[in-house]
């Protein structure tokens, strides 16, 4: 089966990493292990963040575009043509210009994976792009929703042909299986490296330092630890880079170590070295560091935003914390660190949940599912 991929927010071959770059690659990989032709049909990024409606206008108009060139090339003789299309991720900010028209235009059934529907949007500066959103719901025949928080209103809007159904976010395919028996070796090494002692509770965070949401994570994180109370001693380490870097670094004190941006096979290190992962997780969707964690039996402190409560079981693999609870975050962090016995029965329910809920092998086989039963259904209505 042909599958045309778009990512109208970032293209899954982009050079700047993200848990949504992650994503996308997942899903594509989930397609190809089960024999799907997977292209990426298009690089363009219909984001714009700033409700300024002469640039949606703008994104509009390039798209039509390469709407007509990408329909006379499917419709060549000898040249390559979807048999269903699958958008990844689509919002206000960032709506789905080509696979309606395309889709349609082609008879084929459109698909869509993390779709999100903001009613508050139908007004305002974003409202043309909110236009096109409704409408990519609507034609939509298949949407897989994968942050529990879109559902209800993505619901109020799809039509009667079109199956919604949730699967929890998934690590990818080359997620190692276990710390193994390397979690003490890896330990060692990180604490050398960073001259840290061997007694201190080692703490994680991981995320992209940018502008936005990602940036009030740190500050709070920051304000958090800058009053916590405990006889223990411990140590933050940051994994992540980015434009803010210097100014997230004059958030935080000498307790810091800050490592970069990390390779996947780097920060696996990370994740089984540490005691405790900790993040705001500020308007996050779900977070992939978090699922990669918990994957790795690393007990967590975080925000209840979103879709985080899909990965996070509260009290059994970590805490989820009030969002903008600055006292409550302090708190729960302050006993996670004191409570050893705690964290290990945490670290052994995360290990085990997760092979439960968010394998690539259970995601890769629903989604496959899905889609044969979409297009299934697609032409027994064509």
């Amino acid at each position: 089966m042909r599958v045309a991929f778009y990512a109208p927010l970032k293209p899954p071959d982009s050079p700047v990493p993200s848990g949504d770059r992650k994503m996308a690659r997942q899903l594509i990989a989930c397609l190809r292990s089960k024999g799907y032709d997977v292209k990426l049909i298009s690089h363009l990024k219909s984001r714009e963040p700033h409700g300024l409606r002469h640039k949606q206008i703008i994104i509009k108009n390039r798209s039509e575009r390469i709407v007509e060139r990408l329909s006379n090339r499917f419709l060549e003789v000898d040249g390559w043509r979807p048999d269903v299309w699958f958008t990844y991720h689509m919002f206000y900010k960032a709506p789905d210009w080509l696979g309606p028209s395309i889709s349609k235009a082609m008879k084929i059934p459109y698909v869509i994976a993390e779709a999100s529907h903001a009613p508050k949007r139908n007004k305002g500066n974003w409202s043309f792009n909110q236009e096109q959103v409704v409408l990519a719901l609507k034609h939509a025949d298949l949407i897989i929703g994968l942050n529990s928080n879109d559902e209800c209103c993505v619901k109020q809007v799809i039509s009667s042909n079109c199956t919604y159904e949730f699967i929890k976010p998934f690590v990818g395919p080359n997620a190692p299986p276990s710390c193994g028996n390397n979690r003490a070796f890896f330990r060692e090494e990180i604490l050398k490296e960073l001259l840290i002692p061997r007694n201190e509770v080692l703490l994680l965070a991981v995320g992209m330092m940018r502008e936005g949401a990602k940036f009030e994570s740190y500050k709070m994180l920051g304000k958090a630890l800058a009053r916590l109370e405990t006889h223990k001693n411990w140590k933050l380490i940051v994994a992540g880079d980015g434009r803010l870097r210097k100014e997230i670094e004059k958030i935080f004190g000498n307790e810091t170590r800050f490592v970069g941006a990390l390779k996947e096979d780097q920060l696996f290190k990370y994740y089984c070295s540490s005691d405790i992962f900790v993040w705001p997780a500020i308007q996050e969707a779900y977070g992939m560091a978090l699922l990669e964690a918990q994957w790795l039996g690393l007990p967590a402190v975080v925000g209840n935003y979103g879709g985080v409560s899909d990965i996070l079981n509260d009290q059994i693999t970590g805490f989820l914390t009030q969002p903008d609870d600055l006292p409550d975050f302090r708190s729960k962090l302050t006993t996670l660190i004191e409570g050893v016995d705690y964290r290990e029965k945490m670290r052994a329910a995360a290990t085990k949940i997760t092979r439960t809920e968010h394998s690539f092998e259970i995601a890769a086989k629903r989604i496959d599912r899905l889609i044969k039963s979409c297009l299934s259904h697609y032409r027994v209505r064509a």
